[in-house]
């Protein structure tokens, strides 16, 4: 992707908002003008230096990016999400509520059905033109192996493999506290489960199809929310409790819990599932291209 130039006195825009304060920067860059590498992400998402934030949303059009391109007939927009650290992710379920809210919050789509390429394949939400967005997040895949752990320090948990376009390991645990500060990543065995990473979720029952959870996302460390892990952590504990909605015929619904707020998760009997949660725009303003390196 070649970068144009950008003039210092116009600035480069940006947007922050957050899904369940799970929070993230959003670029404009419909042209796919923009080359922000590793490390302007990382820079914008400083919550010291920057501006702050779990991860980066580049807002450019489908056919304007090699890496979405296949996907423009289906999606006008593709969500270029990168984690704080400037590493590219597959997807965020978080991200894209906030993502489609821009789009309707910037005249760029309508409320109502809404079709959003990410690395993972074409995420179809619903906008209402005020409130919680919709996603469906695709199914979830249970691969093997069984005897996966997750360790904080000398303890020790058995885990399950969900991958939702993104990797996870759910463990449920006595207390959330279990999970220690999550500063570092968890211990994740046997090696090379996760070659390229994986969020980890401890989770805590709340009530009847009601949890809790922590997670340490690869990438960012502990964050407030995360999409994706709240549907990995409902389809689990879905299993755990003997609810599969492919074998009895109807939808199975869990309330997740998570430090920022709270989203609801719905498994269809196709397997399709869907997150119900807020998404919420709170400051716009420029960025500097000297200060960023452009």
């Amino acid at each position: 992707m070649s970068s144009a130039p950008v003039s210092p006195a116009e600035g480069i825009p940006f947007v922050k908002g957050h899904g369940t304060e799970n929070d993230f920067v959003i670029i404009p860059d419909p042209e796919g003008r923009l080359a922000l590498g590793p490390a302007e992400v990382a820079r914008l998402c400083d919550r010291r230096a920057g501006i702050g934030g779990d991860g980066l949303l580049r807002v450019v059009r489908s056919a304007n990016d090699p890496a979405a391109a296949p996907m423009a007939a289906e999606a006008e927009w593709f969500m270029d999400y990168r984690n704080a650290d400037g590493s590219i992710a597959e997807m965020c379920g978080n991200g894209v509520r906030v993502f489609a809210r821009y789009l309707v919050q910037a005249g760029l789509a309508e409320p109502g059905p809404l079709p959003v390429a990410t690395r993972a394949g074409v995420r179809r939400t619903t906008v209402a033109e005020h409130g919680d967005v919709t996603v469906d997040m695709g199914r979830a895949v249970l691969p093997g192996p069984d005897g996966i752990e997750v360790a904080v320090g000398e303890r020790r948990w058995p885990a399950r493999n969900v991958n939702m376009g993104n990797p996870h390991a759910v463990a449920f645990v006595a207390d959330l506290a279990d999970a220690g500060n999550l500063y570092e990543a968890p211990g994740v065995s046997p090696a090379g489960v996760y070659p390229d990473g994986v969020n980890v979720e401890f989770v805590v029952d709340r009530g009847e199809r009601h949890v809790a959870m922590r997670v340490h996302e690869r990438g960012s460390g502990e964050t407030r929310s995360c999409g994706t892990g709240t549907c990995a952590v409902a389809v689990a504990a879905a299993r755990r409790d003997g609810r599969d909605p492919a074998v009895t015929g109807e939808p199975v619904e869990y309330l997740v819990d998570v430090p920022g707020g709270r989203l609801r998760i719905t498994e269809f009997p196709d397997g399709r599932i869907e997150m119900t949660g807020p998404a919420v725009l709170v400051a716009s303003g420029t960025v500097d291209p000297q200060w960023l390196g452009l």
